[in-house]
């Protein structure tokens, strides 16, 4: 999946675009959707399913799957956001809050009105806070994002670190991928004891070769004379789309607009 974002972050066909472009408006779709209100946040979120499908062209189905993502851990969430447990003698203190439930011995389990609320809150704002960045990695190619921190003097060891990060999410995800490819091709997944035992000499081999890849990129970099800053070099041309730019000015001035309404 993340040679897939890679691939379409160059493909894209907003790739022509200046990047400081399209990381000003994720960035400021980022904090209008932190602070306003569930609304405005999935207004926000559809808004942006406009621009990376149909605007940028990526494939439905694989922002589906992206998205996913978030979504998964929502889920997984659910339960102890819901549920709600309480002493049985003191239920006339938690009444308000309980949709239905049933006692447990000395306790009382029900469902919680406040969690369906904390959880509704939580769903739309992930999916917001989630859609500002999935914008970001499919219609910008992770060289242009540190050329723009350059661009505007970010520390040095923050873009240096950033980009071998970069670099090490690639090589554990295809040293991984090796790695059980060849243990199920020796059945090393026949059964569940089988399969807890591979699991744990592949964690361990993808370290031992992880270490020896970091070796091998630092000695790289020595040869080549690195003195302290990894510098990244692009000659492609940007062209400014007025029609894009008139767009997210309209429409972020409408998301202002009515978020400012509302906390006034």
């Amino acid at each position: 999946m993340h040679h897939q974002i890679d691939s379409l972050a160059y493909s894209n066909k907003l790739r022509s675009l200046p990047p400081e472009h399209k990381l000003g408006f994720a960035l400021l779709l980022f904090i209008l959707g932190y602070i306003s209100s569930c609304y405005i946040q999935i207004l926000i979120s559809v808004w942006l399913i406009i621009w990376i499908i149909v605007y940028a062209g990526i494939p439905f189905v694989f922002y589906c799957q992206l998205l996913a993502i978030p979504f998964g851990f929502w889920l997984m969430s659910l339960p102890p956001l819901l549920i709600g447990i309480g002493a049985f003698s003191s239920i006339n203190n938690f009444q308000q809050d309980v949709i239905f439930g049933f006692p447990l011995g000395n306790f009382f389990l029900y469902l919680s009105k406040q969690g369906i609320a904390q959880s509704g809150i939580i769903f739309t704002r992930s999916w917001c806070l989630t859609s500002c960045m999935y914008f970001i990695l499919l219609t910008v190619p992770f060289g242009e994002i540190i050329t723009v921190l350059q661009k505007y003097k970010c520390p040095t060891l923050l873009t240096d670190l950033l980009l071998l990060m970069y670099r090490f999410i690639f090589i554990l995800t295809t040293t991984a991928s090796e790695l059980i490819t060849a243990q199920k091709a020796r059945f090393g997944y026949l059964n569940w004891r089988r399969g807890i035992y591979s699991l744990s000499l592949a964690i361990a081999q993808l370290l031992t070769k992880s270490l020896e890849n970091y070796r091998q990129i630092s000695l790289g970099l020595t040869s080549r004379g690195f003195q302290g800053e990894l510098r990244v070099w692009h000659s492609r041309r940007y062209y400014t789309n007025w029609r894009y730019i008139n767009e997210a000015i309209a429409g972020y001035s409408c998301l202002l607009v009515v978020v400012l309404a509302q906390n006034y």
